[in-house]
């Protein structure tokens, strides 16, 4: 019986140094894989990352992880023309079956899904700010985005005529949805009356319908849903293959 006793403790001692040092070995992966990813997307701050499931060594040694999550906060993507740049307030993405090469220079995901969002005000860059004229001595343009609700954005569109300004904006109900994997589109579901004023639809709808191509997310993943959300638009990301480092 005392051998036995003494056997259990060893295991339990041994275990005990296992576990940490598994978590000592995760520590310095995801920092290190952090690190990497700030470098290769030219991030100003280093990204959140957390290697998931246990034991990590075991995954260590068969060149693949099981999972990883990755967290990055005010986000520069592209908007498709080379030089624009649009602001992600906070993109996640869970990677799953991560390969990777034994100096960690090269790291490709089998499968990635996450979210990402974009604020109003953010998105509201690429809309028609300026006076536009949509009908003779009447002129409109688009002065604030907020949540209309059940999913629908809310589109502020000021009215000027030759007497003045109308006393308030006209709010539109707007749906928003993504096309080709890289643009987030708004457009309006039914243009009311502007304060008694006959507007031809084309030329309103040249206001209130607007888009944003949204390119240059890390390693490839693509725009798949977007909905109106309180503070800005929350989008659903997906990619295969993703290639997190090299």
């Amino acid at each position: 019986m005392r051998a036995l006793r003494i056997l259990l403790v060893i295991v339990v001692v041994l275990g005990g140094i296992f576990v940490i040092v598994d978590r000592v070995a995760v520590n310095l992966a995801e920092s290190e894989a952090a690190d990497r990813l700030k470098a290769n997307e030219g991030l100003q701050d280093t990204p959140d990352v957390s290697i998931e499931g246990f034991p990590f060594l075991t995954q260590l040694a068969g060149g693949t992880l099981d999972e990883v999550r990755v967290g990055i906060r005010d986000y520069e993507a592209g908007t498709g023309d080379g030089t624009g740049k649009i602001r992600i307030d906070d993109l996640r993405a869970d990677m799953k079956g991560v390969d990777f090469s034994s100096d960690f220079s090269s790291a490709v995901a089998d499968s990635a899904t996450g979210t990402a969002t974009v604020a109003y005000d953010e998105l509201l860059k690429t809309a028609e700010s300026e006076p536009t004229q949509v009908a003779p001595g009447v002129k409109a343009k688009i002065v604030g985005l907020s949540d209309g609700g059940n999913g629908k954005i809310k589109v502020a569109v000021e009215i000027e005529t030759a007497l003045g300004k109308l006393p308030e904006p006209v709010s539109v109900l707007s749906s928003v949805k993504v096309v080709d994997g890289d643009t987030v589109r708004v457009q309006a579901d039914a243009l009311p009356e502007f304060g008694g004023i006959e507007l031809a639809e084309s030329r309103v709808r040249r206001i209130t319908d607007f888009q944003q191509r949204i390119d240059g997310l890390p390693g490839g993943i693509r725009l798949d849903k977007v909905e109106a959300a309180e503070n800005g638009v929350d989008i659903t990301v997906t990619g295969s293959d993703v290639r997190l480092v090299g």
